[in-house]
C-alpha cells in the first residue's frame, strides 16, 4: 500500500505544495481534475536522507498514489520513465537510452569523438569539452595498452552493432536489474569500472551497461572506465562474451548468444568465402579454418557458434514474421511465448541441418541459402495459420488463446515437430535417412510448399486444442516429450493425420 504521511498536513501547507507544483500528478506531470481529491507524499522517503520540510512534499492523484506502493515519489517516478523506456523496444542497450534520454532533454549529448594519442607511457584524451592524460597500462597476457579515466556521458556511448561491424554490448537491458540498481546506487558505491573500447574515435562500452543505466536515473554524468585502445577486437569478443556467459552471476540469454555468436561466425565465414587459396569452399573446411585461426576453441564451441550462426540467420531474416514473438530472454511471456532453446529443440532440430556440410559452395549441390528461405516459409506458414492470432491481453477462457496456449507451450512444440517432419518427410517424398536429417536443403517447388503449409493447417485445427479447460490435454502437456508424443498418437494426432488422413 501507498506510504502515508505521518501527520495530517494543514489547509495553507498543502496551498504553499500547491504553489510550488501546481494541481499536477509528480509522478507524469498530468493535470489532476479539480472533481479529484488530492493526495500528497514525500518525494524523498525518510529512510533514504528525505527531510520532512514541505518542499520534499508532493501532489498525486489517487490512482498514482496506489500504483506506487511503498516507493517514494521519486523513485515511482523514474519506474514510470523506465517502463516508458523499455516499452519503445524489446531489444535495448545502452545506446537506446542514451538516444532515449537526448530526445527527452535529459542528456544534451552523448558519444561525443575524442582523439587519444600515446606520449610517453600516457593517454592523452582531448575533445573539444574536455582534456586529461592518463597513465597507460599494459595487459601482462595480450599486450594490450589501455587506460582508467572518469568520463563524461557526452564522451561516452554503448557498443552496438554499427554500420555492419558487430558490436561488442553482449546483453540488452533488463527493467528489474535497472531499476534495482537505480535503488541501490543511491546508498552504496559502484565498485567496478564500466569497460570500453575506442572505435572510430569514440569511446564505446561493452561492459558495464547496467550499472551506467541506473546512475543515469540517479542524476550521475560522469562514470569510472576502463579504455582499451587497440585490442584484438575477435578475441577480446570472446572473453566479453565467456565473462558474461561461463563466469556470470547472471544468466545469458541464449537470443543474445545466438545473436553475438551468429554474427561474429558469419563475419568470420563471409572473410573465408572471399579467401583466394585454390581450394574448394565447404563449411566443413571452414570449420577446419576456424580451429586454425583460434586454437583455442574446441570442437563444441565451433558447433556452438555454427549452430548460432544459423539460428540467427533465420530468426533475423526480415520475411521471418515469427519472430517478433520470440522472447529476448531465456523465458516466455505472454507478449512472446516463444524462447530460442524452445525453437533450437523443436523446429531447429527437427528440420535444419546443424552440422557443416561437405558441398563445395560454388556448385547446386550446396543448399544452405535454399533451406535457410524453407525454414522461414515453414516457420510464417505457423505463424500465418496458427499464432498470428495470439492475443497476450485475452481472458482466461478465451478459447482461441488457450488453443494457442496449448499448441505453442515448450514441451508440446518438441513432440509435435516430431511428428510433422515424419509429415514433410512424407510431403516431399523423401525416404532415406541422409536426406530425412535435412529435409529442407534442397529447393522447393510451390506446390511443395502448399503441401506443407496444409499439413501445418492440419496440425492448428486438430480438434484437441480446443478442449475445455483443465481437460486431459493439460495433464498430458505436463508430462514428458515422449509420453506427450504417444499420447498425441492416441488421440489422432499422427503423421498420417497430418498428411492428410482422418483421425
Amino acid at each position: 500500500m501507498a506510504v502515508l504521511l505521518k501527520r495530517q498536513l494543514s489547509d495553507s501547507e498543502k496551498q504553499q505544495i500547491l504553489a510550488q507544483h501546481g494541481r499536477t500528478c509528480f509522478a507524469t506531470g498530468h493535470e489532476i481534475p479539480e472533481v479529484e481529491q488530492l493526495q500528497f507524499d514525500h518525494i524523498r522517503a525518510f529512510a533514504r536522507d528525505g527531510a520532512s520540510e514541505l518542499d520534499n512534499i508532493a501532489p498525486m492523484c489517487a490512482q498514482h498514489n496506489k500504483e506506487k506502493g511503498a516507493l517514494p515519489l521519486d523513485d515511482f517516478r523514474i519506474k514510470l520513465r523506465l517502463k516508458d523506456f523499455f516499452a519503445t523496444g524489446d531489444r535495448l542497450t545502452l545506446g537506446d537510452l542514451l538516444d532515449y534520454m537526448k530526445k527527452n532533454r535529459d542528456l544534451p549529448c552523448y558519444g561525443s569523438p575524442i582523439s587519444v594519442k600515446e606520449n610517453d607511457g600516457t593517454a592523452q584524451i582531448t575533445s573539444p569539452s574536455f582534456t586529461a592524460t592518463q597513465p597507460l597500462h599494459t595487459c601482462k597476457t595480450t599486450g594490450w595498452k589501455y587506460f582508467y579515466a572518469t568520463l563524461d556521458i557526452a564522451l561516452l556511448d554503448s557498443d552496438d552493432d554499427h554500420d555492419e561491424t558487430v558490436g561488442l554490448q553482449p546483453r540488452y537491458l533488463i527493467f528489474d536489474k535497472v531499476f534495482n540498481l537505480y535503488r541501490h546506487f543511491q546508498k552504496h558505491p559502484v565498485l567496478q569500472p564500466s569497460v570500453g573500447r575506442i572505435v572510430d574515435d569514440r569511446i564505446r562500452l561493452f561492459d558495464g551497461q547496467h550499472k551506467i543505466a541506473a546512475l543515469l536515473w540517479n542524476g550521475r554524468r560522469q562514470f569510472e572506465c576502463k579504455v582499451y585502445l587497440r585490442p584484438d577486437v575477435r578475441l577480446l569478443n570472446d572473453t566479453n562474451i565467456a565473462a558474461h556467459d561461463k563466469f556470470a552471476q547472471t544468466p545469458f540469454f541464449s537470443s543474445i548468444m545466438v545473436m553475438k555468436l551468429g554474427a561474429q561466425f558469419g563475419a568470420d565465414f563471409e572473410r573465408y568465402k572471399n579467401l583466394e587459396d585454390g581450394q574448394p569452399k565447404t563449411e566443413a573446411s571452414f570449420m577446419d579454418y576456424l580451429r586454425k585461426q583460434d586454437s583455442n576453441l574446441n570442437t563444441a564451441e565451433l558447433n556452438q557458434r555454427f549452430r548460432s550462426y544459423l539460428y540467427n540467420s533465420v530468426l533475423e531474416h526480415e520475411e521471418n514474421r515469427l519472430r517478433h514473438l520470440v522472447s529476448a530472454s531465456n523465458r516466455g511471456s505472454m507478449e512472446k511465448p516463444l524462447t530460442i532453446d524452445q525453437l533450437s529443440k523443436s523446429f531447429f532440430s527437427c528440420f535444419m541441418y546443424r552440422n557443416p556440410t561437405t558441398d563445395n559452395m560454388t556448385t547446386d549441390a550446396y543448399a544452405r541459402d535454399q533451406e535457410l528461405q524453407n525454414m522461414v516459409e515453414f516457420m510464417n506458414a505457423f505463424y500465418d495459420i496458427g499464432l498470428s492470432k495470439w492475443n497476450p491481453k485475452a481472458s482466461p477462457n478465451d478459447e482461441q488463446q488457450r488453443k494457442l496456449n496449448r499448441l505453442a507451450g515448450s514441451k508440446s512444440m518438441m513432440a509435435w515437430a516430431e511428428l510433422m517432419h515424419g509429415a514433410v518427410c512424407g510431403k516431399l517424398e523423401i525416404y532415406g535417412n541422409e536426406d530425412r536429417v535435412r529435409p529442407f536443403y534442397r529447393l522447393l517447388t510451390p506446390q511443395q510448399n502448399e503441401s506443407i503449409r496444409n499439413a501445418v493447417q492440419r496440425l492448428v485445427d486438430w480438434k484437441m486444442w480446443v478442449a475445455p479447460a483443465s481437460d486431459e490435454i493439460d495433464a498430458a502437456l505436463a508430462g514428458n516429450k515422449s509420453q506427450l508424443k504417444e499420447w498425441f498418437k492416441k488421440k489422432g494426432l499422427t503423421t498420417g493425420y497430418l498428411m492428410g488422413a482422418p483421425e
